[in-house]
C-alpha cells in the first residue's frame, strides 16, 4: 500500500460575511497538484439512507473506517484516475448548505512531531472530504466531525480545511498526529494561508472562536514546545519558518493581503504577516478570483513581467499550471437559503481560464464536468480550459490582452445568467427548484463550451500567424 501523498501546494481565502460586498461567506482555494495534469471530474454524490455495513478502504494509505449508513447528496471534485491517484473529493457543497474545500498542505515541525509523530494509515487527505462532508451540518459541526475523527485514526500529514455554512467560517490546521486547532474567521474578517501553519494566538476560553484537540494544552507544556516569553502563538509552537517558507509560501499569504489592504506596507519574506486581517474594501467574487488566479501582477516577482530574471523566479506564484482546480464557495445571504449555495469552479489554470457558477441545489452536473476523460478530448469542460490556458500562455505577449476581454466579458455574463436564474426561479421551491436550477447548470455549460471554443479557435488562428518558419520576399516572385 502506498503511502498517502503530501501534495504541497495550494492557497487559500476565507471569508466572513459582514467583510464580503453581498453579506456571503466565501472559502475558496486552489488545488495544486505535483503534476500539471491530474484530470479531475465535477459530481453530484447522492443521498444515501439506510445503506448496509460499509467500510472505506484509502488505496493511498491503507486507512480503514467505517462508513455511515446514511449521508446528505453533495458535490465533489475527485480526480479521474481514482485507482492510481486516490479519490482526493476536494471541495463541494453538501444539501444542508455546508462547504468543505479540503486541504491546504501545511507543516508541523520536527520538535513537536517527534513527539506526537504523523500516523502513515491515519485519515489523509485523499480521504477526508469523503468521510467528513456528507455527514455534517453545520461549518462548527464539521470542525468537531473532523476532530473527532483525527482524535480516533491520526493523520498522517498537516492538512489546514476549510468549512463554512450561511453565519460562519472556520479554518482547521492539524499539525502533529492528532493535534489541531480551528479558528472562526470573525464576521468582519478574511484570511489567506499558503502551505505554512497559520493560525496565531489561541484563546481558550473563547469557545466561540476556537476549537482544539484534548490535552493540546498539556502537550505543549509538558514537552516545552512554545517558544515565546508570553502567549500562545500555534504558529511558533506548531508551524514551521524556514527558508523554503519564504520563497514558497509567505509571498503567496503577502500578495493576496496587499491586494485587499495595497496601504500596509509588508515585507513578501515576512515571518510575522497576520492570519485574521480586515479591510475597508468590501470583498467580491471576483475579488477573491483575482487572488487565485494571480502571479504577483504589476510587481517585478511577476513570471511574465519584465523585471529581473532574479526577482521573477524569486518565488512560487499563486496560479500554477498544477491548478487543477480553483473554486470559490459561497453561501449567499440575500437569497432564500435554497438557492443560496454557488460554487463558482475554474478547471483551467486560473490565470487564462474563467470561474463558472453552478448553484448547488441539484441532481447532477453536465457530463462534459462529470465524465472527464485521462486523455485529452474535444469534449470535457476540464480539457478545454486546460487547452485554452496552454494555448494563452504559450503566445502571452500576443494573447494576454485577447484572454482578459474575454475573461472580463465572461464575467458580466455569468454574473448576469446568476441573476437571471434567479429571478425567473422565485416563484419555484422544492423539487421543482432543483430541476430548475439543474437545468440553469446544463444552460451556462452549454453557454460557455461555445463562446470558449469560438474564443479558443480564434486564438489558434491568429497563432498560425505567428509562426518563425517565414520568410518575405518580393510578392511578384
Amino acid at each position: 500500500m502506498k503511502v498517502a501523498k503530501h501534495l504541497s501546494a495550494c492557497t487559500s481565502v476565507l471569508v466572513g460575511k459582514q467583510a464580503s460586498v453581498d453579506g456571503s461567506t466565501m472559502i475558496a482555494r486552489n488545488d495544486d497538484t505535483f503534476l500539471p495534469l491530474t484530470p479531475q471530474r465535477f459530481y453530484v454524490h447522492p443521498a444515501e439512507k439506510n445503506q448496509p455495513k460499509r467500510t472505506w478502504v484509502s488505496n493511498q494509505n491503507g486507512f480503514t473506517a467505517p462508513i455511515p449508513s446514511d449521508g446528505y447528496r453533495y458535490l465533489a471534485t475527485p480526480n479521474v484516475e481514482v485507482d492510481k491517484e486516490g479519490v482526493y473529493a476536494e471541495s463541494g457543497f453538501n444539501e444542508k448548505n455546508v462547504a468543505m474545500s479540503a486541504t491546504e498542505s501545511v507543516y508541523g515541525n520536527p520538535a513537536a512531531l517527534a513527539i506526537d509523530p504523523l500516523v502513515q494509515n491515519g485519515l489523509a487527505e485523499d480521504s477526508l472530504q469523503t468521510m467528513v462532508l456528507p455527514y455534517i451540518n453545520s461549518a462548527r459541526d464539521g470542525v468537531r466531525y473532523l476532530g473527532q475523527l483525527i482524535k480516533q485514526y491520526g493523520s498522517p500529514e498537516g492538512n489546514g480545511v476549510l468549512f463554512s455554512d450561511h453565519d460562519e467560517v472556520w479554518y482547521m490546521e492539524i499539525v502533529t498526529g492528532h493535534h489541531w486547532v480551528a479558528q472562526r474567521i470573525p464576521d468582519d474578517a478574511y484570511a489567506i494561508t499558503a502551505n505554512q501553519v497559520a493560525i496565531q494566538q489561541v484563546s481558550f476560553d473563547d469557545p466561540d472562536n476556537f476549537m482544539f484537540s484534548d490535552g493540546i494544552q498539556d502537550f505543549v507544556t509538558e514537552n516545552h514546545l512554545n517558544p515565546d516569553q508570553a502567549g500562545w502563538n500555534f504558529r511558533h509552537i506548531f508551524g514551521t519558518d524556514t527558508e523554503k517558507d519564504r520563497h514558497y509560501n509567505t509571498p503567496r499569504v503577502w500578495f493576496g493581503q496587499r491586494y485587499l489592504n495595497p496601504e500596509i506596507e509588508q515585507d513578501p519574506q515576512s515571518s510575522d504577516l497576520p492570519f485574521i486581517c480586515r479591510t475597508s474594501h468590501k470583498i467580491s467574487v471576483e475579488d477573491v478570483e483575482y487572488i487565485l488566479s494571480s502571479h504577483y501582477n504589476e510587481t517585478k516577482y511577476d513570471p511574465f513581467g519584465q523585471g529581473a530574471e532574479a526577482d521573477r523566479l524569486k518565488f512560487r506564484p499563486i496560479s500554477m499550471n498544477r491548478t487543477q482546480n480553483s473554486h470559490v464557495l459561497q453561501l449567499r445571504n440575500d437569497v432564500p437559503a435554497d438557492r443560496s449555495a454557488i460554487f463558482w469552479l475554474c478547471f483551467g489554470v486560473p490565470a487564462f481560464s474563467p470561474y463558472v457558477p453552478f448553484f448547488a441545489n441539484v441532481t447532477d452536473t453536465d457530463p462534459t464536468y462529470s465524465d472527464t476523460p485521462v486523455r485529452l478530448d474535444d469534449q470535457s469542460a476540464y480539457w478545454m480550459y486546460r487547452k485554452l490556458s496552454m494555448i494563452v500562455e504559450s503566445h502571452y505577449s500576443h494573447f494576454i490582452e485577447q484572454d482578459t476581454d474575454y475573461l472580463t466579458a465572461t464575467k458580466q455574463q455569468l454574473r448576469t445568467h446568476v441573476a437571471k436564474t434567479l429571478a425567473d426561479a422565485a416563484a419555484l421551491t422544492g423539487d421543482e427548484l432543483t430541476a430548475y436550477l439543474t437545468a440553469q447548470n446544463h444552460q451556462i455549460v452549454a453557454a460557455m463550451r461555445q463562446s470558449t471554443t469560438q474564443f479558443t479557435n480564434e486564438l489558434i488562428e491568429k497563432g498560425l500567424t505567428l509562426s518563425k518558419l517565414t520568410f518575405n520576399m518580393d510578392k511578384n516572385l
